[in-house]
């Protein structure tokens, strides 16, 4: 099954209060990098990343990585044109595996759990840790007009929403999947209980 892996890193940050996709994690590497090498110890050097127009420096690392560079120049839009944008740059794939370029905790593990689930023919799968739906998102390609069609903020939450039926629970023990970057203080170690 040819799965397109796909990084969305073309947000804005504006919570943040610098550019949070370049800041770096404890270990100094970059957030959007952090989740790029997650993507890629899956998908090999397969990964599409998305990206704003004016994010040189971000797509250099990126690159750096071996990820492909998909400049959206409607990314202000929201992620639902810079996924809609991917989408439309990955043509003959047979799903999608979506992640967040701003959740760079997510295990290597839950991502393969994910592709697995679309190989074995889930239309929709999500990774589930303590029954809340996580990322990455894994969509078959059998959706694909609407992901194109996105627009706004909204993302695949909207095809998951209107699907919700088909989509296969992923079970993991990884809170990672569940943990997303948007201020400062969410990159404390989280408390797990």
């Amino acid at each position: 099954m040819n799965v397109a892996a796909i990084l969305l890193a073309a947000g804005s940050a504006t919570r943040f209060g610098s550019d949070k996709l370049l800041h770096p994690l404890p270990h100094g590497v970059p957030i959007a990098v952090q989740a790029a090498r997650q993507l890629c110890e899956v998908f090999g050097h397969e990964v599409i990343a998305v990206i704003r127009p004016d994010a040189a420096q971000l797509a250099g690392l990126l690159r750096a990585e071996g990820c492909r560079l998909v400049v959206c120049e409607n990314a202000a839009e929201g992620m639902g044109a810079s996924l809609a944008c991917a989408v439309q740059a990955a043509s003959g794939v047979d799903s999608f595996v979506i992640a967040l370029a701003d959740m760079p905790f997510i295990r290597a593990s839950s991502i393969e759990a994910v592709r697995e689930a679309l190989a074995a023919g889930a239309p929709l799968a999500a990774p589930f840790f303590r029954a809340r739906r996580g990322h990455p998102v894994g969509i078959s390609a059998r959706f694909r007009e609407e992901l194109a069609g996105l627009r706004g903020d909204e993302g695949a939450r909207q095809v998951l929403g209107a699907h919700a039926a088909e989509l296969i629970k992923v079970p993991v023990g990884d809170p990672g999947v569940l943990r997303d970057i948007d201020a400062p203080g969410d990159l404390a170690p989280p408390i797990v209980v």
